[in-house]
């Protein structure tokens, strides 16, 4: 089954998505969902929005979380998807995230917090902007709950390499999966 028919859907909130599977209440809302405001678009590539990340909010993490990450991936892009956001080494205690936290900076974010590169280069957020004439991408963002108070990784590895450390280290995550498209008629 290939990566967009997982997430076929236009919404998904999993809550309580655990790796051992059992169900529990940590959820995860997105301002805006089911679909980015323009001012959460990329900015660049002709996509003309704000590039400013949406407001996150989540319940409480599972016990014997030490930490948090916020992802956020495209897996309709293609080639291996596309990263747009990558943040790691939140509290444990945190339970939202501003709107336009991910800045470059990462002036709005707790102290001891960092931002991966995203596929567009930059550290910290980067917005939809699929290819004109795509159908509508899917970008799940996901809350990671984290066994180790930092996760383990270099600042400075690739994305790639911060998901597998994210996998290995994770207790539980909860999803939401938001759509964005562009036409060639809305150019």
């Amino acid at each position: 089954m290939s990566l967009s028919a997982l997430w076929s859907a236009t919404w998904i909130l999993a809550a309580g998505t655990t790796l051992a599977g059992a169900a529990g209440a940590f959820t995860l809302h997105v301002d805006g969902a089911p679909r980015f405001a323009n001012d959460q678009v990329y900015d660049r590539g002709g996509c003309g929005g704000a590039n400013r990340s949406p407001a996150l909010a989540w319940s409480a993490p599972p016990a014997g979380t030490q930490s948090l990450a916020i992802t956020m991936f495209d897996p309709d892009a293609p080639g291996r998807g596309w990263w747009h956001w990558i943040v790691a080494d939140l509290p444990a205690s945190l339970r939202a995230l501003p709107a336009n936290a991910g800045t470059a900076d990462g002036g709005s974010l707790p102290p001891g917090a960092f931002q991966g590169r995203n596929d567009f280069g930059d550290p910290g957020y980067g917005g939809p902007c699929p290819p004109l004439g795509d159908p509508p991408h899917h970008y799940v963002i996901t809350v990671w709950a984290l066994r180790s108070a930092r996760l383990p990784v270099d600042r400075s590895a690739h994305d790639r390499t911060i998901e597998a450390a994210l996998r290995r280290d994770a207790i539980a995550s909860a999803r939401a999966v938001l759509t964005y498209g562009r036409s060639r008629a809305s150019r």
